[in-house]
C-alpha cells in the first residue's frame, strides 16, 4: 500500500539533533537485540470481490497510481513531497519483478499489520500502517486477493528520497517503540455496534485520524488532538476539525452528501485529497457511511489545531 504522504512541520535543527540521538539510542537498542518476526495467521480464505471493497475504502488507488502523468493502474504513485524527503508509493500490480506478483500471504500481512517491507525492512510511516494495522485477518486476506487480480504492469517502483538522517531506516525501529501499537482494532467500552463498525473503518481501513490530526515534530500523530484538524495536511491542504467544534452544525444529510457526492452544504465540490477519499467512500454502502459518522459524532469537541505561523 501506499506510504502516504504527510507533510510535517519542519523541525528546527536543536530539535532535529534531539530526535536523531533520541531515536538514534532507540534504533541501537532495538537493532542490536532484534525481536524475531511475528508468524503471520494462516491465510484465510480471501474473497476478490469483497477485497475490492476493501481497496475502494482505503483509497489505494489514488495513493498507487500516478494519474496526473496518466500512469498506468496501481503502477506506482506521484511523488509526495514532506519535510522528511520525497516518497512515492510503489508498484502493487501483480507484476513479480516489479509489483507483488512474487510475494507471500505472509509478506502482504506483516507489511499491513507490522509495517515491515518483503524482505523485513522497516517501512516508512507515510505508508499508513499505524492505521492499517487494525484491520482483521479477514479484511487484510480478502485485499490481498484482489490485488492478486490486478493485471501486471512491468514498471520499477522508485526510490523513496528520504532527507538526511532519516533514510537511515533502523532509525525507524525507534519510531515505532514510541509511537507503533501493533494491532488489529480491539472493540472500544461503551460504543454500540454501528458505532463499533465505524470506529473499525474510520481508524483502521479509511484512516480518517492519518490527514485530520496534528503531528508532532517526529511526523507522529498528537494522539490528545486526534481528529482536530491538521492546517498543514497532505500536500499543504487544510484537513479540518472532524470533532464535533468542526461539524457539529452539519446535518446527518450534509455529511451523507459529503462522503457520498463529495458535495459541502453550499454546494461546493471537496477538493484536493478529500476528492480522492470519496471516490472511495462513494462505494461503501450506506450503512457503513452512516457507521462512520455514528462514530464521528462521538468523538469529543476539541479546539481546532491553528496554522502555524509565517515564516
Amino acid at each position: 500500500m501506499r506510504e502516504r504522504g504527510l507533510n510535517i512541520p519542519a523541525l528546527r535543527p536543536s530539535s532535529a539533533k534531539l530526535a536523531a540521538v533520541v531515536l538514534g539510542a532507540l534504533a541501537c537498542a532495538l537493532v542490536l537485540k532484534p525481536l524475531a518476526p511475528a508468524a503471520a495467521p494462516p491465510e484465510p480464505k480471501g474473497d476478490a470481490k469483497r477485497g475490492a471493497y476493501v481497496f475502494a475504502a482505503a483509497d489505494c488507488e489514488n495513493c498507487h497510481t500516478d494519474k496526473k502523468a496518466k500512469g498506468a493502474f496501481l503502477a506506482g504513485g506521484p511523488p509526495m513531497v514532506t519535510d522528511f524527503g520525497t516518497f512515492f508509493a510503489p508498484n502493487i500490480t501483480s507484476d513479480k519483478k516489479n509489483g507483488l506478483g512474487s510475494w507471500t500471504w505472509d509478506q502482504f500481512h506483516r507489511a499491513m499489520r507490522e509495517g515491515k517491507g518483503k524482505n523485513g525492512e522497516l517501512l516508512y510511516p507515510v505508508f499508513p500502517y499505524p492505521s492499517f494495522t487494525g484491520m482483521t485477518d479477514q479484511d487484510i486476506a480478502d485485499l490481498w486477493a484482489y490485488l492478486k487480480t490486478v493485471p501486471a504492469v512491468a514498471q520499477p517502483s522508485k526510490p523513496q528520497q528520504a532527507k538526511a538522517p532519516y533514510g537511515i531506516r533502523p532509525l525507524l525501529a525507534g519510531w515505532r517503540a514510541l509511537y507503533f501499537r501493533q494491532g488489529p482494532l480491539k472493540p472500544q467500552g461503551g460504543l454500540t455496534p454501528e458505532q463499533q463498525r465505524g470506529r473499525y473503518l474510520s481508524e483502521a481501513v479509511v484512516h480518517c485520524q492519518e490527514c485530520h490530526s496534528p503531528r508532532n515534530g517526529l511526523g507522529a500523530i498528537e494522539a490528545n488532538k486526534a481528529y482536530a484538524g491538521n492546517p498543514v495536511g497532505p500536500d499543504k491542504q487544510d484537513a479540518p476539525n472532524i470533532t464535533p467544534t468542526g461539524i457539529g452544525k452539519l446535518t446527518q444529510a450534509d455529511l451523507q452528501d459529503m462522503l457520498k457526492n463529495g458535495l459541502t452544504p453550499d454546494g461546493d465540490a471537496l477538493g484536493g485529497g478529500m476528492a480522492d477519499v470519496v471516490e472511495g467512500t462513494a462505494k461503501l454502502t450506506q450503512a457503513d457511511r452512516d457507521a462512520i459518522i455514528a462514530y464521528i459524532r462521538t468523538l469529543p469537541a476539541k479546539p481546532s489545531t491553528p496554522k502555524p505561523a509565517k515564516k
